[in-house]
């Protein structure tokens, strides 16, 4: 008998699952703007795809189409979203920028931070918010608090 895996393989503790108007279309930005490879996608009635799934980087991302008769909106019917999507990457200027020319809108600008990371903040245009960063050196936690504190919190 087989022992099946609890997380299988390629997955991690914790995926986020995303809610588009437009899953498809979502899937077609994502590859562009983040190198996302689309993995496979279960359609639905009405051409709504019930789930699919991608690879950015080393995780995985679940998408899938709203469905307000389940209860199951996305950011553009909510008007906005409470949830961040954190990307490292190896060049955050580059990645930045690719996201930007497939259509990603600037909601803070990259700078580098005071934790240590180049960072900034993107908006998708099914309306979920994404963060990308490159580490660019260590800070200790003592560092941390007394720069952000220069800069007058947060």
């Amino acid at each position: 008998m087989s022992k099946v895996k609890a997380i299988p393989d390629g997955m991690h503790s914790l995926t986020p699952h995303l809610v588009c108007r437009g899953a498809a279309a979502a899937i077609d930005f994502y590859g562009r703007a983040f190198g996302a490879i689309e993995l496979f996608r279960l359609p639905g009635p009405n051409g709504k795809l019930i789930h699919a799934c991608v690879r950015i980087g080393d995780s995985q991302l679940f998408l899938f189409d709203e469905m307000p008769e389940h209860g199951a909106l996305g950011p553009q019917t909510l008007q906005g979203t409470p949830v961040t999507i954190h990307l490292h990457v190896q060049d955050a200027d580059a990645s930045f920028a690719r996201a930007v020319a497939a259509g990603a809108t600037v909601a803070m600008p990259l700078a580098d931070m005071f934790w240590g990371d180049r960072y900034g903040q993107l908006t998708d245009p099914f309306g979920h918010r994404w963060s990308i960063a490159t580490h660019l050196r260590e800070v200790s936690h003592d560092e941390m608090v007394a720069a952000m504190q220069a800069q007058g919190g947060c």
